[in-house]
């Protein structure tokens, strides 16, 4: 059975940094993309961060674009993303997800192209 399991989330001021690991099991990591995908209170999930199999394909959400880097361990099945330069906006909770069977070649930015999820890391930046 695949396992997602983030770490890394807390409270922060605005300004400071975070870095947000999801250690995966039970399936070939390297076989498949990862992503990184956040929900606000009474708002939608949204995409953050998307890294193909091989980590050259890589993409990130606008609002994130130079603060925010997605990177990948396969030698430890571990998907990373550091986040610098919070804003009090990117308080979330914060999910880790796999990509679904056949989905590796690309950093899929839809939730769909997901297969699995993990429970999710609070973030919560502070003004």
């Amino acid at each position: 059975q695949v396992q997602l399991v983030e770490s890394g989330g807390g409270l922060v001021q605005t300004g400071g940094s975070l870095r947000l690991s999801c250690a995966v099991s039970g399936r070939t990591f390297s076989s498949y993309a990862m992503g990184w995908f956040r929900q606000a209170p009474g708002k939608e999930r949204d995409f953050v961060a998307g890294i193909s199999r091989s980590g050259g394909s890589i993409d990130y959400a606008d609002s994130v674009k130079g603060r925010f880097t997605i990177s990948r361990d396969n030698a430890k099945n571990t998907v990373i993303l550091q986040m610098n330069s919070l804003k009090p906006e990117d308080t979330a909770i914060y999910y880790c997800a796999a990509g679904a069977s056949g989905y590796y070649s690309s950093a899929y930015v839809t939730s769909d192209r997901y297969g699995y999820w993990g429970q999710g890391t609070q973030v919560t930046v502070s003004s």
